[in-house]
Order: structure tokens, then C-alpha cells, then sequence
């Protein structure tokens, strides 16, 4: 039986997963399995010896000590594309708001109250200072096309927008699921050059802190309209706010405002509402539960932010995982250890992803105990498990 320790409310739907018969919630931190959490700050936490997994019903993964999980053999999972629809749906409803001056006249109306009948009257007079452009024939520049950008550039597409994506790392899958009619720039400049709308779409890391700046900025087209549903660090407010000022943007959209932002009449500020819908925390949920059952019922691993995807048919073999650091002649010591102990590989798979690597090795016949402490005792080594458990 293993236990999962739940660190924030979270979908039902997850003990679609987590079945009573190999899983049970518990409220003991310090004897958890698994870990599932979707805000909570886990960076104080001291993390239990028994702790296998953490997987975060979300994509990002700011709230989870991820070098100490490493350092400890603990696989940290996501949930990438889990919310990707809603939150295009939200990008989408923001290329609306930047355009028509819908927010902004909503809230003028509401100070009509009490106009009586005059009302009628007074919005067709005032309505002429609410005027936008259309969206249809615009430019759009999407700036990452992984899932959530992918959408937006196909349903941008689909209202009419001429749109271009940018993205030089962009995968396989992403590229397949792109619209035809969706035009690739083969560098950031073009985008910031030619787009009327622009929507960035990146993971934040200490690379793209600050993506877009004062040199952005500068080579964009005037008056472009820029939304932000990524991470509000990916551009830099005060550059942001001087690039108003001189007109180069006319309008903000963004999931992630700040104080500053929130003194400007041209940002439209939205209250982190991009998975904010109950078909996202679903998929976020079901995702999550899903990744972290696998991992530990088979030690397969999808999605993990910290070790590498590392998938093996399961064949009914016993079944040795083990964490370990990325350094040389670590395989050949492990196959060692088994040789040494007249142990034969059925199967084996080694993958690596920066200074973490993970092997599993199938095994015919049993595993003594005695085994696995020789394997751990390697330099290196950081964890190994036995699938199934005793």
C-alpha cells in the first residue's frame, strides 16, 4: 500500500487513479509515497525518506525544491498541455479585449448609474471613444509553439488573424499539430517587426527572465498590442511601462499582474485565470494522478521536470530502478553488481537528462536484498527501488 499526501484541494477524479486497493490518502506528511500538490510552497518542507514522487497538477513548478528533490531521487512531474485549452480560450478572449476597448468601456458604463434615462443618450455619445479595430487580417505573432501556443496560432487562425509563429525549439508533436496556414519566422526580430498582436508563449527560466526588454521594445511595430499568459517575469514591467508611454505598445494583457502594472490605463489586468476552469483542474488532476501511479507501480517516468523520460514495456520481470547522477561508467558498475551476483538483464534502459540519469534494468529470477544495498552503494547512486515491492 502506498500512501499519497495531498498538499492542496484537488479534483475528485484523481481516485480514478489512486484505487483503494495499492493507494490510500493520507495526512502524514513523513510517511508519503508520493506527493501530489497544485500551489502549496513546498520549499520549506522537509522532504520524507519514503517520498518516491511530486507531481504538480499545473505546468509550472516554481513552488517545488526541484535541485533538492534530485539530490534525494525524488521524480518531480507536471502537467504540461493539462490546461492548454482554457487557457487559449482566455489568450484568445484578451486578443478581443486588447482590440475593441471592451473592458474599458464595460467599466464607463457602469458609472452611468443612476442617469436614469438619459442613459441611452449617453452611451451613443460616448460610445465613439471605445472604437478598435477588428481582428480579422491582423498580424499575430506567437512567440512559443508548444501546446498552449500551438492553439492560440491555429484558433487565431480560425478568426481570421494572419498569424506567425516563432519558436526554435518547437517538437515534433507541436509542429504536427500547427495549421498549415500558420507562417514560421526563422527569428524573434521578424515577429516583433511585422506583428500587430503579439502573444508569448515560453517556459520561465533564468534565460528567459526579461525575454521581452527595452531592446525588444525598440524593434517592435508601433502601437503593437502584447498579452502575457506565461509568467509575468517573461517581460520586464518597467521597460514594459516606458514602451506605453512612447506609444510603441498600446495595450497589455496579462494572467500575471504586479503593482506597477496596475496603475496603467493601457494594461488590462486578469486574475491568474488562465486554468481557472473546472474541465483544467480535471485534466491537471487526472494527468498528475496518472504520472505519479505509473512511476510508481512500474518506475516508468512521462513528464518529469528533473529526470528524463524513461519509458519500458513492462514484461512481468522483477524490475530495479535506480537514480543516479549523469556520470561516466555508471551503467557498467550496475551491470556489475548484477553479474556479480548471477543475475541476468531480460532488459535495460538508461536515459539521462543534465546531472540526473535513471536506469531500469528487468531482471530474471529474484533480487536479494543484498543486491540493491550494492547498488546503492555505488558512487553516484541515489536510489533504488524494487518493483513490485515486497
Amino acid at each position: 500500500m502506498y500512501n499519497i499526501k495531498l498538499l492542496n484541494n484537488i479534483s475528485d477524479i484523481i481516485y480514478s487513479q489512486l484505487t483503494p486497493e495499492s493507494f490510500q490518502i493520507t495526512d502524514d506528511l513523513d510517511s508519503a509515497h508520493g506527493i501530489l500538490v497544485r500551489s502549496a510552497n513546498m520549499h520549506d518542507i522537509t522532504l520524507p525518506p519514503n517520498l518516491l514522487g511530486v507531481a504538480r497538477a499545473g505546468a509550472g513548478y516554481n513552488n517545488i525544491p526541484i535541485d533538492k528533490c534530485t539530490d534525494q531521487g525524488i521524480v518531480v512531474f507536471n502537467t504540461p498541455g493539462a490546461n492548454a485549452n482554457a487557457v487559449k480560450e482566455l489568450v484568445l478572449a484578451s486578443l478581443f479585449l486588447t482590440s475593441r476597448k471592451i473592458y474599458e468601456g464595460i467599466e464607463w458604463v457602469k458609472t452611468l448609474k443612476g442617469k436614469g434615462n438619459e442613459i441611452s443618450k449617453l452611451i451613443e455619445k460616448g460610445k465613439s471613444d471605445f472604437t478598435g479595430p477588428e481582428l480579422a487580417g491582423k498580424k499575430l505573432g506567437v512567440i512559443g509553439l508548444g501546446a498552449i501556443g500551438a492553439l492560440v496560432a491555429n484558433g487565431a487562425h480560425g478568426i481570421g488573424m494572419d498569424v506567425t509563429g516563432y519558436d526554435p525549439f518547437i517538437s515534433v508533436k507541436a509542429a504536427w499539430s500547427l495549421s498549415r496556414s500558420v507562417h514560421q519566422a526563422d527569428n524573434l526580430d521578424t515577429i516583433l517587426a511585422e506583428s500587430d498582436y503579439i502573444s508569448i508563449h515560453i517556459p520561465l527560466t533564468s534565460d528567459t527572465k526579461d525575454y521581452l526588454n527595452k531592446e525588444s521594445f525598440s524593434k517592435m511595430k508601433k502601437g503593437a498590442r502584447l498579452l502575457n499568459f506565461s509568467r509575468g517575469e517573461l517581460v520586464n514591467t518597467e521597460d514594459l511601462l516606458a514602451a506605453i508611454e512612447e506609444g510603441i505598445v498600446s495595450t497589455y494583457a496579462t494572467d500575471f499582474p504586479n503593482e506597477q502594472l496596475l496603475g496603467s490605463d493601457n494594461v488590462i489586468p486578469i486574475p491568474h485565470l488562465g486554468a481557472s476552469t473546472p474541465e483544467s483542474e480535471d485534466n491537471c488532476a487526472m494527468m498528475a494522478s496518472q504520472q505519479l501511479r505509473t512511476y510508481i507501480e512500474t518506475g516508468n517516468i512521462v513528464n518529469s521536470v528533473n529526470f528524463p523520460h524513461c519509458e519500458m514495456p513492462n514484461t512481468g520481470h522483477i524490475r530495479i530502478t535506480i537514480a543516479h547522477r549523469n556520470v561516466p561508467n555508471m551503467v557498467s558498475q550496475i551491470t556489475t553488481r548484477l553479474a556479480t551476483n548471477n543475475i541476468n538483464i531480460a532488459n535495460m534502459m538508461n536515459k539521462s537528462k543534465g546531472n540526473a540519469a535513471y536506469t531500469i534494468i528487468d531482471i530474471d529470477g529474484i533480487a536479494p536484498t543484498e543486491l540493491l544495498q550494492n547498488i546503492l552503494d555505488i558512487d553516484g547512486v541515489i536510489k533504488v527501488r524494487k518493483i513490485p515491492q515486497e
